[in-house]
């Protein structure tokens, strides 16, 4: 049974976009617009380049900023600043959800590729601010972005975690393979699966998935 999977697991690790809130809020599509006009504006490409230029960096480094800051030494704070300046009206409270991450035995964080006010900022909006231990971004990972084993690494070191009883939660499946190697569980939040051999389970439905744990 799943439950009994999960049984050993006393830290709970939940990245942050398209995971604690639904992908039909389409929050990250405000980030992406941002983020490419970003790269128009520092690089001066036009915007069919700078698409063609994030794609590379997301490909090659991980993260738009990744690229931005190994293939240009681009400071990361006014980028980060910058494309984290979106509204949340479009996200809604969920009490249920929150009622389960609250129901989770042991400690719980929020780990993201985004900064942690952002992420501050999505937990209120989705009523999950006060549920969670720690609240991690990608500048408690030195500018690392998942899915660099290091930057998990520096992450979870800070934190104290011990991986071989954790969980993580995460939509992209590329940012699970680090975390199945350190030993946790893995679960894939997302509409549909993806068959990856670091991929333990799936859910279209991370509430409910969390319910059939205290079931």
């Amino acid at each position: 049974m799943t439950r009994d999977a999960f049984s050993h697991v006393d830290a709970w690790v939940f990245d942050l976009d398209n995971t604690l809130y639904p992908p039909e809020a389409r929050l990250f599509d405000h980030i992406e617009v941002r983020m490419t006009a970003w790269v128009m504006q520092v690089l001066g490409v036009d915007q069919p380049e700078a698409d063609r230029l994030r794609l590379h960096y997301w490909q090659t480094h991980g993260t738009t900023l990744a690229g931005l800051m190994r293939e240009h030494d681009v400071d990361p704070d006014p980028y980060l600043l910058d494309v984290h300046d979106i509204p949340m009206d479009s996200l809604t409270p969920d009490a249920t959800l929150a009622a389960r991450i609250r129901a989770l035995p042991g400690r719980r964080i929020v780990y993201t590729n985004g900064t942690a006010p952002y992420a501050e900022r999505v937990l209120a909006a989705r009523g999950l601010s006060n549920l969670f231990d720690a609240v991690y971004g990608v500048e408690h990972a030195g500018f690392l972005p998942k899915p660099d084993r290091a930057a998990f690494d520096r992450v979870f070191a800070h934190d104290g975690i011990t991986t071989a009883r954790a969980a993580m939660f995460e939509d992209d499946p590329r940012n699970l393979a680090a975390p199945h190697a350190m030993g946790m569980r893995t679960v894939h939040v997302a509409p549909e699966p993806v068959a990856q051999a670091h991929i333990e389970y799936h859910t279209d439905d991370l509430s409910r998935f969390l319910g059939a744990l205290r079931d």
